[in-house]
């Protein structure tokens, strides 16, 4: 049984300073950034503020993990957790000679590059194994007040979708999770019907579901190439990956879902091959 998905739906994208790894910005990336403050003793003369401390780990809500603000403490990597920190860098404010402010879109711009680009060789496994994947990165800079006292940093996390709107615990350890077979299986891309039907929701694989993610479909060319292109560049592969996915290579079913032109502008420049699981 052979099926193509009438149109794709939106691939599941966080808002506010939030996106996806890998070469290509595996998942869309906002148009603009906004400040947020990592957990920082308020600065005294005594005390000069200090970077956030790497591969931390943070008890996040959904919402503390996309608010401009996030002022949660760190936790135990060994009890329940949702966001890892995998990176702290320096920012930059000074930009053709002019210092920025910290909350500025050129300065935000800094984390909203580097976050995604370091979190694939964190992860492991290959560009792929990210974009079938829930896992996605979220970055954090200090706060306008922070940054008057001399905090230039800016702090990586990587956390777990597990459905709209809902964070999934982490691993103790996160690091080349996606290199193993076990992390891909659970923090991997699934669905709770088969995609384009209204009782479809996107979920992490971890959780009950009925359909899986199973192959990325890559464009060549730089440009958008169009829905009807679009979408005829993934029948091929998506069926291949469809009937290796079936017990019956005589009776399968696939789907696909490939990029508007809005996700292709915001960083989505690849389609998902689907299989039931």
């Amino acid at each position: 049984m052979r099926r193509l998905l009438p149109a794709a739906a939106l691939l599941l994208a966080l808002t506010a300073c939030t996106g996806g790894g890998g070469e290509d910005s595996a998942e869309p990336t906002p148009s603009a950034s906004s400040a947020s403050t990592s957990p920082t003793a308020t600065p005294t003369a005594a005390s000069p503020p200090r970077p956030p401390r790497d591969r931390a780990c943070y008890r996040l809500s959904y919402d503390e993990a996309v608010a401009p603000t996030a002022e949660a403490r760190p936790v135990r990597c060994t009890d329940t957790h949702t966001s890892m920190t995998y990176a702290v860098g320096s920012l930059d404010p000074v930009v053709d000679g002019h210092l920025l402010a910290v909350d500025s879109e050129r300065v935000q711009a800094q984390a909203g590059t580097q976050c995604p680009r370091r979190l694939p060789s964190f992860l492991g496994g290959t560009p792929d194994d990210l974009h079938l994947s829930m896992l996605r990165a979220v970055w954090f800079t200090p706060s306008v007040e922070l940054s008057d006292a001399g905090a230039n940093w800016f702090r990586c996390d990587v956390i777990a979708v597990a459905s709209e709107d809902r964070l999934a615990p982490l691993s103790q350890r996160m690091s080349g999770v996606l290199g193993t077979t076990a992390g891909r299986d659970r923090f991997g891309m699934c669905g709770t019907a088969e995609p384009g039907t209204s009782d479809f929701s996107r979920v992490i694989c971890s959780s009950d579901h009925s359909w899986r993610a199973i192959d990325v479909v890559h464009f060549s060319g730089a440009g958008y190439p169009g829905p009807a292109a679009a979408r005829a560049a993934g029948q091929g592969p998506c069926e291949d990956a469809g009937r290796a996915a079936a017990s019956d290579a005589l009776d399968y079913t696939w789907g696909y879902e490939w990029p508007t032109r809005e996700q292709w502008d915001n960083g989505q420049t690849y389609g998902l091959c689907w299989a039931p699981d």
